[in-house]
């Protein structure tokens, strides 16, 4: 086993190692999410933290680390007779991001439980977990079905096992720790709410610091066991400490005044629901016992607040996470003063150290980010000065316009590609996945996973007589067995060729063009897509975003995108295509929705109208599916946009239409219009 890097040597990250060393003296707190850039030591503190945590006793033998002094009465390893039990170190369980659901939650032999009647299981990592930590980096990244699974547990401190009348049920309480880079993609909702704490981490911008940080890196790769014995009184000390604090943590008393300022201030941030007031309830029991107090002061329900709310507090999906201090500060003054009010003793003893944070590893507590509003989003547009709305007349390209703010979002219909796909599970098209409403059923793909038990029992049936079938039960062999398929909804990588040209930079018809996209990505966010920004202006394309499952980078990049310039559309529609074609090597079970947003028009090079109809012929001819939102306005329209959908062989919608939700035909298929518009293509040749 490789030495484990020293949780006391990290350097800096103090708000990361607090909101650890809270868990491990207080795992009723809930967890922690950290959240940050790569690179900044997420993974080796939680990896560091496993190593500190007191030693658990269970009963011996048993898979499923029962507590000796309260054995689990439903445990599938029990009964338990009182006697032999062993301590062990506690785990630090690692949750893959392509765990399958019995790698999670554990499985039965389907062959034996049919034959037999026997329940033969096997543990997943959910066992494993129980009484320790389970770890998922990436955690942003975990697939739905996962997703899913966790919050059970979570809710109900034990993971079930279903499958076709056969059922186990085991203890599983653990504590949840993840890391995830936002840049990747955001949380659903009610996973994220399950984390009792959430930290924002960044790499230093000291050059000394992080000298200290490559300096200790490098000796602990030269010699690792060499430079955790030179820790091990460090680490010996936060032990200790951890040990303390959690004999403590009994005695700690939570007085009404600083339950008045817990109440207040979650009212306040108007956060969802009781969760955010117990859990900062705990936190803020959890730092007075680390700072070896009796008593909960203001400083620990302001610090409980910066850990526990950023991530509950009532927002959009594209606003930044974080608390606005002054408003934090002035709902703890208006609400009690210090903390525990008058059940708290008015002279605390002059010697104590007024900062418990600092003391020690670990101990300094970190600021929250201090933005709290949107990244894009805002009512109406806001005039920019210096911008204009129409391209140079010259050759050359026109200066670069000042970006407009997005008009205020809406709800957008469900655009979704046609058919039947087998990509990542999602909310947006239909497609063949292991959640959903039963089709059919197949042979096994590897290890069976949903039985299809009528299906099973018509392939054995014939077979019966020549097995020799001489008692009540059913002779199965594994070349009986029938997986169920079912069909569900994936998601899609939703590509926006979005026209950045002069003929688009008017203030409010671009404001209501970028409110028009950012309402679209937030349909993504919800129904779990991938997305990616490709723009077109002056004489070429760029791609403003890969595809990525990050709506909220796409969502910045589309707050400060320029525009100005010829339009070449033909270019931005090229680049788009080789987008999806490095996409689908990729990822060749995601199916692609292009979403072009233009008014049609195309200049620039010679022929650039016959030479856009050109490559959006290439779309039509790969059957992918796409959608043109026509920005066009004035009395005189030319109908250029609805032109280009009949090319893509999509369908075309206007941007009132999209603002005023009436796009129903959309919902039931963007390839609808396909042959119609083929026709009238052949026609007006």
């Amino acid at each position: 086993m490789s030495t484990p890097y020293p949780f006391s040597s990290i350097v800096g990250q103090d708000e990361l190692r607090l909101a650890l060393l809270l868990n491990a003296v207080s795992p009723a707190v809930g967890g922690v999410l950290v959240r940050g850039e790569k690179g900044t030591a997420k993974s080796t503190a939680v990896r560091a933290l496993s190593v500190l945590l007191p030693e658990v006793d269970v009963v011996s033998g048993c898979r499923f680390s029962c507590d000796p002094g309260a054995p689990d009465p439903a445990c599938p390893d029990g009964p338990h007779e009182a006697g032999a039990h062993e301590s062990r170190a506690a785990r630090m369980v690692e949750l893959p991001v392509g765990a399958s659901e019995d790698r999670l939650v554990g499985a039965l032999d389907i062959e034996r439980a049919l034959a037999e009647g026997v329940k033969a299981f096997e543990p997943g990592l959910l066992a494993d977990a129980h009484r320790g930590i389970l770890y998922v980096d990436e955690v942003n990244l975990l697939h739905d079905h996962l997703v899913d699974l966790l919050l059970d547990a979570a809710a109900m401190g034990a993971s079930y096992v279903e499958r076709e009348g056969v059922s186990v049920r085991h203890a599983a309480r653990f504590l949840l720790v993840g890391t995830m880079n936002p840049e990747e993609g955001e949380l659903r909702p009610q996973l994220l709410d399950r984390f009792g704490l959430t930290v924002e981490v960044a790499a230093s911008r000291e050059p000394d610091q992080r000298v200290e940080v490559v300096r200790r890196r490098l000796a602990y790769d030269d010699d690792p066991a060499g430079f955790a014995a030179r820790w091990a009184d460090e680490e010996a000390a936060v032990r200790a400490r951890i040990m303390a604090a959690r004999k403590l943590l009994p005695s700690v008393r939570l007085g009404d005044g600083a339950l008045r300022q817990i109440a207040a201030t979650c009212a306040a941030f108007e956060v969802d629901g009781m969760r955010a007031d117990i859990v900062m309830a705990r936190t803020a029991v959890a730092l007075a016992a680390w700072a070896g107090r009796t008593d909960v002061l203001a400083e620990d329900v302001r610090q409980a607040a910066l850990l526990a709310l950023p991530h509950r507090r009532r927002r959009n999906p594209f606003d930044a996470p974080g608390l606005d201090e002054n408003k934090l500060d002035e709902t703890l003054e208006e609400f009690g003063g210090q903390g525990s009010g008058e059940d708290e003793d008015p002279d605390p003893d002059p010697d104590r150290d007024p900062d418990p944070g600092t003391d020690g590893p670990g101990g300094g507590g970190g600021q929250a980010p201090e933005s709290d509003g949107p990244q894009g989003g805002d009512a109406g547009a806001r005039p920019e000065a210096g911008e204009g709305g129409e391209p140079q007349s010259s050759g050359a390209p026109s200066a670069e316009q000042q970006p407009v703010r997005a008009g205020e979002p809406f709800r957008t219909k469900v655009l979704s590609v046609p058919g039947v796909g087998e990509g990542a599970a999602g909310r947006r098209s239909r497609a063949r996945t292991e959640r959903g409403r039963t089709t059919g059923s197949r042979r096994p793909q590897g290890a069976l996973t949903k039985l299809h038990l009528a299906a099973t029992v018509q392939a054995a049936a014939p077979h019966q007589r020549a097995r020799g079938r001489a008692g009540r039960g059913l002779v199965v062999r594994r070349d009986d067995l029938r997986q169920v398929t079912r069909e569900g909804r994936e998601g899609n990588l939703v590509l926006f060729v979005v026209d950045a040209s002069g003929s688009m930079a008017a203030r409010q018809r671009m404001s209501a063009v970028k409110g028009a996209v950012l309402s679209l990505l937030l349909d993504a966010y919800q129904r779990r897509d991938k997305v990616g920004l490709v723009t077109f202006r002056g004489t070429g394309a760029e791609v403003a975003l890969p595809p990525t499952s990050s709506v909220d980078a796409a969502a910045a990049r589309l707050e400060s995108l320029p525009t100005g310039g010829r339009t070449p559309l033909a270019a931005g529609l090229l680049k788009a295509h080789d987008v999806l074609r490095v996409e689908r090597l990729r990822d060749p079970a995601r199916r692609a929705l292009v979403v072009v947003v233009t008014d049609g028009r195309a200049t620039g090079g010679p022929e650039p109208v016959a030479l856009g109809a050109r490559a959006a012929r290439l779309f039509a001819a790969e059957q992918v599916a796409s959608v043109v939102v026509d920005c066009e306005s004035g009395a005189v329209r030319l109908g250029l946009a609805a032109q280009l959908a009949g090319d893509l062989g999509g369908t075309a919608v206007t941007l009132d239409e999209l603002r005023a939700d009436s796009i129903a035909g959309l919902v039931r298929d963007v390839q609808g219009d396909r042959q119609s518009n083929r026709h009238s293509n052949r026609r007006a040749a």
